[in-house]
């Protein structure tokens, strides 16, 4: 057995074990702590391994388990592909698995079930490492089963909310269709193929058409599960809901694992790419990108703009996928292969900045117990540690440098302005307009964590549970300390990280980008040095001197006015008095102006409320402006569908008559129609 295989059975085994070990944890909470979260640890560590592993260069592995059906048994499989997903999971969950210990303290004494947490999220990680190491179809659609029923448990765990059960039915509901779409493309993969495994389907020629088909559902399909516009409607609702670290899992690991999914059917098992399904990813991504950052700046719940913000993310990894296709069917490989790793790069680096800000909401919520912004306020001086961490998660989907989020943001750049080797003059007017909105999508995005940094972190507490909010336990923070410090490793070393890249793209096209590494880890050169180069280190090294200077500078003079005191005056107030929270910019008023300009794509509700004196029924006493925006895609594609069901409904529900007589004459004329048919 391959150093890979003993790697992956010992993250899968952990896994299990810590479901075993956690149907006690009712009666002994500590077992959480001492047995259950270790276990994932270690499960994390040995899936960061066997990732290590295969992009090195090491095999990975094939083999055949003897269980599932009598005549179908489990085929399992760990390529280059396989081990980067199981490496994203590996991360995840380690660093999950510091953080929740001290997250879970408040529902150890609550009414809910510590058992079905831990559970839950073992089988939960155990579905997603099955998902990525499986080889035939069976074992693919069990696991990924596993994966979206033990996580309805998790949207769904908070149960007496009435939000979080219909959030967690719409995730289940939603789920199921999608896995029916994955199901029926796998189906016409294995028409032609004669079997379920992926080998098979390798080999299998399909024809222009079914694979046209077989590549529409899986875009719907896997779409679905990533949350590509307008199949997101899920995300919004069952991100929020679920406990901080569950978040951080669904975000940034979950719906990577869709990905996955769909990088495999296409760029694995359908054989030859087509320019036109390249143009729609281009259009679902664009679409995505942007629709997702303009609702996230509508929002003041903190989770649910982070959700917003994992559609938008999509969007621009699918960008990257659209790119890529359209590069390879053109024959143009090395730019297909760059917007490959551009995808890939994308992937990993939300998987690590939203793990992080979704922590990082967590950590507030469980100190300061609060969601909403427009109550938060001065949050950097009762939790420094979470502050900063937070702050990188905020510049790293931003996609500044020196972080991660600007280099895979970056490529993808660098392979849409390659659309002038393309021939199609069509492919040539839509890249450029691609290129444009990824740009759009970029400034919105930091605007909106702009908006988020401040009004949560910065001035005063606009509340009391705010300002009594204490900085989160040790392992909480070394959590969002982990990933934090992932953030920057991966945003200084991108020709390392493109290095490993390139041997996915090897495995799964047989190209790979050479000149990106050619001028060694200080230059990254996606197409040529005389086009286009980024060195990270430089640029760390740029800022850590301004920094450097900075601080010389403020203790200089912190000295300076030791010697001479500088005298503090109130200053002129306009004769409001001190200042208070009142006075703050709000979240709302923060996003108003952009609210304005991207109004017709939207459905805004507002509302001002004017509190009365009850004592005096005509002296105002107060004003509240309530702002919402609802999601058009629910307005104009889902409830729709919801009336004509229910309308349905209603119609089948007449038979339903209450006469004995009616109920035989159904029973009869079926009986005499199935005799009918069968003859």
């Amino acid at each position: 057995m391959s150093e890979s295989a003993v790697l992956v059975s010992i993250a899968i085994g952990s896994t299990l074990a810590s479901c075993v070990f956690t149907l006690f944890a009712d009666k002994y909470p500590s077992i959480l702590k001492s047995v259950v979260f270790p276990l994932l640890a270690l499960s994390g560590l040995t899936s960061m391994g066997a990732c290590l592993l295969v992009l090195t260069g090491a095999p990975g592995f094939s083999g055949v388990l003897p269980i599932g059906l009598p005549w179908l048994f489990w085929h399992i499989h760990l390529d280059a592909l396989a081990g980067f997903f199981l490496g994203i999971i590996g991360v995840i969950t380690f660093s999950i698995s510091l953080f929740a210990p001290g997250y879970i303290r408040e529902y150890i004494h609550s009414d809910y079930s510590l058992v079905v947490l831990g559970l839950a999220t073992g089988l939960f990680i155990t579905g997603m490492q099955l998902v990525v190491i499986a080889n035939d179809a069976f074992v693919f659609m069990v696991a990924w089963e596993l994966m979206s029923v033990s996580s309805y448990f998790l949207v769904a765990y908070e149960h007496k909310e009435s939000a979080n059960r219909h959030a967690a039915f719409l995730y289940l509901l939603m789920a199921q269709i999608g896995a029916l779409f994955i199901l029926l493309g796998f189906g016409v993969l294995a028409a032609f193929a004669g079997d379920f495994a992926f080998e098979s389907f390798r080999v299998t020629e399909l024809t222009p058409f079914w694979a046209a088909v077989a590549f529409g559902l899986g875009l719907a399909g896997f779409g679905m599960k990533a949350g590509i516009v307008p199949l997101h409607i899920w995300l919004p609702e069952a991100h929020p809901v679920a406990p901080s670290h569950i978040s951080a899992l669904m975000s940034g690991v979950m719906l990577k694992v869709a990905v996955y999914g769909f990088i495999r059917l296409v760029f694995d098992l359908l054989g030859d790419l087509h320019w036109s399904w390249g143009i729609v990813l281009l259009i679902v991504g664009s679409v995505t990108a942007l629709y997702g950052v303009l609702y996230a700046l509508m929002q003041h719940d903190l989770k649910r703009l982070l959700a917003y913000h994992s559609v938008e993310n999509i969007g621009i990894i699918y960008i990257g996928l659209g790119l890529s296709v359209i590069f390879f069917s053109a024959g143009q490989t090395t730019f297909g292969v760059l917007g490959l790793i551009a995808a890939l790069y994308h992937t990993l680096n939300h998987a690590l900045f939203k793990s992080l800000l979704f922590l990082g909401a967590g950590a507030v919520l469980s100190r300061g117990h609060e969601r909403n912004l427009e109550h938060m306020g001065g949050l950097i001086h009762r939790m420094p540690w979470t502050a900063l961490f937070f702050l990188i998660g905020c510049i790293s989907i931003s996609a500044l440098p020196p972080f991660n989020g600007f280099v895979s943001e970056w490529l993808t750049f660098q392979t849409a302005l390659q659309a002038t080797m393309l021939e199609s003059g069509v492919l040539r007017a839509v890249i450029p307009i691609t290129a444009a909105m990824l740009a759009l999508t970029g400034a919105l995005a930091a605007a909106c964590f702009v908006k988020v940094y401040g009004i949560a972190f910065l001035g005063q507490a606009r509340s009391r549970r705010v300002r009594h909010a204490r900085e989160a336990s040790k392992g909480m923070v070394i959590a969002q300390g982990l990933l934090a410090g992932l953030c920057l490793l991966f945003g200084v070393l991108p020709t390392t990280t493109v290095a490993a890249l390139n041997r996915i793209a090897y495995d799964l096209t047989g190209h790979r980008v050479a000149a990106a590494t050619q001028q060694g880890w200080l230059w990254l050169t996606p197409v040529d040095p005389k086009v286009a180069s980024y060195s990270a280190p430089l640029i760390l090294l740029g800022v850590l001197i301004i920094l450097a200077i900075w601080a010389s500078i403020y203790l200089l003079s912190r000295r300076q006015r030791r010697i001479q005191p500088v005298p503090h005056k109130a200053p002129w107030d306009c004769g409001f008095g001190p200042l208070n929270p009142r006075m703050q910019y709000s979240a709302t008023a923060f996003a108003m102006p952009i609210r304005h300009v991207f109004r017709s794509m939207m459905r805004l509700q507002e509302e001002k409320i004017r509190e009365m004196d009850p004592h005096l029924l005509t002296r105002p006493v107060g004003l509240r402006y309530l702002f919402h925006a609802k999601d058009i895609s629910w307005h104009y594609l889902y409830l729709p569908v919801e009336r004509l069901l229910h309308a349905a409904a209603r119609r089948v529900g007449r038979i339903q008559t209450g006469h004995l007589r009616h109920y035989l004459a159904y029973s009869f004329f079926t009986l005499v129609f199935l005799l009918w048919l069968i003859t």
